[in-house]
């Protein structure tokens, strides 16, 4: 990608040797603990994050001995895969916005930043950071921990014709190592298990090893409390009308990204930045907690398999939050790793149109009855590929069960289609556009556009097949370190303290009530992500001991029939499509797990291919079906004595 400046010419220099290993468990030879606490901070929660929140965080926690920027998901990484195939970088290419902002003031204050930005080439990666360290006239040296190489022999039947874009998820030890050898100032790294960026400081500065698995989960719990950013601290918390999650704006602008203080122990707290907005609470600390782990009783990450069933939290300040009880599962540490290999999923098309007033839904209904027709005069056999849904009424699915209408005067009609040929994907578009002078009345805004899709399939590699190599460079910049570090904005602050809530407001004092119908919003709080196919939602009660009437309620059966609407083709069901065999579809490849949560009286729920396909290539318009949410929290549902 071309710049707007000219490469400086500081030449960069090797530092020490590089390294070569496998992801077999390799214990520390005398590993030495070289500070009592670790300060490890979260600049980035995802690809998409705020670098000012970061300096913010720099600027007002002076503790700090890392950040880690973390913005490597399944959808980025497929990304930039699609980047490469376009000739693009196989890296994040905001990777010079972060360094630009937060390198003078990290390096001035010894921060280490750490970050999966390197993707799918984390050695082009280094070259950008040292040429903008360069450029800023700082001496730095960045390392580099990544997936060097994986044995044929090691892969699975799925994987073995997709070899040239694997992505494996590593563990900290790569960068355990890269630290220990190089003392860098920067590392980055390809995929890496997202709880793993975070420990790998906490095992480098603690002396801890890798069968320490007390340590290493309570470690990996403050990592996966960190990794999502503001979630942990406020962030797509706030709820208008929910008294418990009922934060002002002026609250939520003043959000803080956490940091986690860990002792050598493996004591933990995590917080945010005194005084600042948000909230940081029971709550917040439970809902991430559940986010996107599966099983909670196995939470499989590289290094250590972990328990969280008896994790309990307990606020010591607003900012501040004591985390306890995470443990080794069972098998404490997992033989295989998983891997993430891109494979051509076929090419999206889809269209979106207005209409409003007077019979709008019934417009957009022969709206996508024309569009369907005509790509079967033109593409025959391709209109079973289009899903169709209306914006300002399903599209989200999120109406109760019970209270469905289709009533509305302001609505958008959406369609996407998954094609096997570009040329369809583009046909479908033309024939959208034709609703102009062909469609309904009153139509209006069309937009569309067409893409390829990548999907990554997935599998389990031995450790012994998997190598990662780790090496470092530093610059030599001709400009003297005179750089400015960067300095805040004018900061906009609540001054009503009633806005900021306490820590101890997120429980109700009494049960919800009894053999009479109610929202499951007046009775608990959610959050839901997904992890490929797959979606994984929490229950959390405000009063506690609701979770054992919540239990008689929530099944299996009770789940799928709230969330099969979701794989409707079209807003028309009754007459587009065929219901039965819906719902037979959903009992022969659907699965519900519901697990209880102990330490937190909560439930996670996980709901197995339920996502059209995954993130990747959903023609959902959540794609990642974080909505799911409040689709269940607005079920009513009557809870027994």
């Amino acid at each position: 990608m071309a710049e707007d400046y000219d490469k400086p010419s500081d030449g960069y220099i090797d530092v020490g040797e590089p390294e070569t290993r496998n992801c077999e468990i390799k214990l520390r030879v005398n590993p030495v603990r070289r500070r009592e606490k670790v300060f490890v901070g979260c600049g980035a929660g995802f690809g998409g994050d705020r670098p000012l929140a970061a300096l913010k965080l720099l600027q007002k926690v002076d503790d700090l001995n890392y950040l880690v920027l973390e913005c490597l998901a399944e959808r980025t990484l497929a990304d930039r895969y699609q980047a490469v195939l376009s000739g693009g970088e196989g890296f994040d290419p905001r990777i010079s916005e972060w360094m630009q902002l937060l390198l003078p003031l990290a390096v001035e204050k010894g921060v280490c930043i750490i970050t999966n930005m390197g993707a799918t080439n984390a050695l082009a990666a280094q070259e950008k950071v040292l040429e903008i360290a360069s450029r800023l006239g700082i001496k730095i040296t960045v390392g580099v921990a990544h997936q060097f190489d994986i044995a044929k022999a090691g892969l699975c039947s799925n994987l073995r014709n997709l070899s040239d874009g694997i992505s494996m998820y590593l563990g900290a030890a790569p960068i355990v190592e890269c630290l220990e050898k190089y003392n860098p100032d920067v590392v980055i790294t390809s995929r890496v298990a997202d709880a793993a960026l975070f420990l790998a400081p906490m095992v480098y500065e603690l002396g801890w090893n890798w069968d320490d698995f007390p340590l290493l989960a309570q470690g990996s719990l403050a990592g996966h409390l960190l990794e999502c950013g503001c979630q942990l601290t406020g962030g797509y918390f706030m709820h208008p009308g929910d008294k418990y999650r009922n934060i002002s704006c002026a609250n939520l602008l003043d959000l803080s990204l956490p940091f986690a203080e860990v002792n050598y122990d493996g004591n933990m707290c995590v917080a945010k930045a005194d005084g600042s907005g948000g909230v940081l609470n029971f709550s917040t600390c439970a809902q991430q907690l559940l986010y996107e782990v599966g099983d909670p009783g196995a939470y499989i990450t590289p290094d250590v398999v972990i328990d969280f069933q008896d994790v309990s939290f307990h606020s010591l300040s607003t900012d501040k939050v004591v985390c306890t009880g995470a443990k080794p599962a069972a098998t404490s540490v997992p033989d295989n790793l998983l891997a993430l290999a891109s494979k051509e999923a076929g090419w999206k098309g889809w269209g979106e149109i207005s209409y409003g007033g007077y019979k709008c839904v019934e417009r957009a209904k022969a709206a996508e009855y024309l569009v369907k027709s005509w790509m079967e005069e033109v593409c025959p056999g391709t209109s079973a590929r289009i899903m169709s849904y209306i914006i300002g009424l399903d599209s989200l699915k999120a109406t109760s069960l019970e209270n469905y209408t289709l009533v509305t005067n302001d609505i958008r009609l959406r369609m996407d289609g998954l094609f096997e040929q570009e040329q369809h994907a583009i046909e479908f578009t033309k024939e959208f556009t034709a609703l102009y002078t062909n469609g309904p009345a009153g139509g209006g805004g069309i937009s569309t556009g067409h893409k390829k899709e990548i999907l990554l399939e997935k599998g389990l590699v031995g450790r012994e097949h998997i190598y990662w190599k780790i090496s470092a460079k530093e610059n030599q910049p001709t400009k003297s370190n005179n750089h400015q570090t960067n300095t805040l904005p004018t900061e906009t602050k609540s001054n009503n303290p009633k806005e900021f809530l306490s820590p101890e407001n997120h429980v109700s004092l009494s049960p919800a009530p009894s053999n009479e119908k109610v929202h499951l919003y007046d009775i608990a709080h959610s959050r839901a992500g997904d992890k490929g196919n797959d979606v994984n939602f929490s229950l959390i009660p405000y009063f506690p001991p609701d979770i054992k009437r919540l239990k008689t309620v929530i099944t299996p059966d009770w789940v799928k029939r709230v969330v099969s609407p979701l794989l409707n083709q079209s807003s028309f069901p009754e007459e587009v499509d065929d219901t039965e065999t819906r719902d037979k579809w959903v009992d022969e490849h659907v699965s519900v797990e519901i697990y209880e949560v102990r330490g937190i009286s909560s439930l996670n729920v996980v709901v197995r291919n339920i996502l059209d396909g995954g993130v990747n290539c959903s023609r959902r318009i959540d794609r990642h079906g974080k909505t799911i949410s409040d689709l269940i929290l607005c079920q009513e549902v009557v809870l027994p004595m």
